[in-house]
This record gives C-alpha cells, sequence and structure tokens, in this order.
C-alpha cells in the first residue's frame, strides 16, 4: 500500500466553495468537496474554486466522486464510494499522484477498496445518519474494531451521525479521522460548532 498521511482527526465534509470559504479559515485542517446535482460547469466551477481557498487556509481539499475533473483542475487527492470506484479509472489516479479514499460499509465493499490501493479507508455510518436514507444498518463501534485489524496502519476514517460526545469512543475503537456532515451544518451557529470540533480535535492531537 501507499503511504499517506491520514485525514486530520476532525474531517468536515462541505457542499460547496461557499461553505469551505466559511469553515476553512477556521483552522480546520482537512476538508472534503462533496458536490452533488450541479451541471458538469457547475461542478468543475466549485472544484476551481475550491482549490485556492483551502491552500489560503493550509487546509488539505478532498474532492469527492469527480477525480476526472479533480486531476484536471489540479487537486491532490479524491474520495470514492464503490459505485464512483467501479467506473474510475484507477491507473490514471495513481499515476496523477492523487491520494484516494474509499467509502466501505461491508467485508466485501472492504475487499474492493483495500485492492484499489487507497491511502484511507472509511467506514460508515457509525450511527444512524439524517443525511440520506442508507441502504447499511448503523455499523457501531465494534466494527470499527473490525476494520482496524483488517486494515492495520492503513488509516481509518469513520463517519455517519457522530457528534463531538460520540468522538470520542469513535476514537477509542480504533478511527484516526472522525467525518462529519450534518453535526454542523445543521447547527444553529455552523461555524461554532466547527470551533467546538476544532477544540476537540486540539485535544486529540496534544
Amino acid at each position: 500500500m501507499t503511504a499517506h498521511p491520514a485525514p486530520d482527526v476532525f474531517y468536515p465534509i462541505v457542499p460547496s466553495a461557499a461553505w469551505l470559504e466559511r469553515i476553512a479559515p477556521l483552522g480546520v485542517r482537512t476538508v472534503q468537496l462533496r458536490v452533488k446535482d450541479l451541471e458538469p460547469g457547475e461542478v468543475r466551477e466549485e472544484i476551481r474554486a475550491s482549490i485556492p481557498v483551502a491552500k489560503a487556509a493550509g487546509c488539505r481539499l478532498i474532492v469527492n466522486d469527480y477525480w476526472e475533473e479533480a486531476i484536471d483542475l489540479g487537486a491532490t487527492e479524491i474520495h470514492l464510494g464503490q459505485e464512483d470506484l467501479a467506473r474510475a479509472d484507477l491507473k490514471a489516479i495513481h499515476r496523477a499522484g492523487i491520494a484516494l479514499g474509499v467509502s466501505t460499509h461491508s467485508e466485501h465493499e472492504l475487499e474492493i477498496a483495500l485492492e484499489a490501493d487507497p491511502a484511507y479507508v472509511a467506514l460508515g455510518p457509525i450511527y444512524e445518519t439524517k443525511l440520506k436514507v442508507m441502504k447499511w444498518a448503523p455499523q457501531g463501534l465494534e466494527r470499527i474494531g473490525i476494520w482496524r485489524k483488517r486494515i492495520g496502519t492503513l488509516p481509518l476514517v469513520a463517519i455517519g451521525g457522530i457528534t463531538p460526545e460520540r468522538a470520542g469512543p469513535v476514537r477509542a475503537a480504533g478511527a484516526d479521522s472522525i467525518a462529519v456532515i450534518t453535526d454542523f451544518m445543521t447547527a444553529p451557529h455552523p461555524e461554532a460548532r466547527v470551533r467546538l470540533w476544532l477544540d476537540w480535535a486540539a485535544t486529540v492531537r496534544a
């Protein structure tokens, strides 16, 4: 496996460059841009706009799904779900030096992910999530431990229904990074919620 650093312990996911502009300057170290339901030109513009914002903030930018656009526009990291992974040109991705994260929800998907030489593996949903209807039941903390043993030193990202109160046990179970969407995006004051997460992350890094 190719060695890449794990995403930061707090790994927010945002739907647009505008959201990235809101939270990256707060001290976020890793962020994923997950753009949905836009025309191809709009997708490219979101990625294009996000790259300098992340760079200026000293934040790692991981582009979800759109690997061709990511390579073309100079992004250095991508994340693929299983369906997108099946359609992607992995040779082109690795040839471009792109760090690849892959979503997993089952043992079979984990096997597929590991064959793709990923920079990290994501497991979810850990808890019930309101973001979207999932065909997968909550994985729970025990599954994190199983994944941890299966993948060795490869970074493990946990996602789905995780709050600051649940973050400690998720980390203790074996997750290196915690991906967060709903918890801060639906908060009355998203920036304040991100700062709460960043305070927690600082204690983990200490």
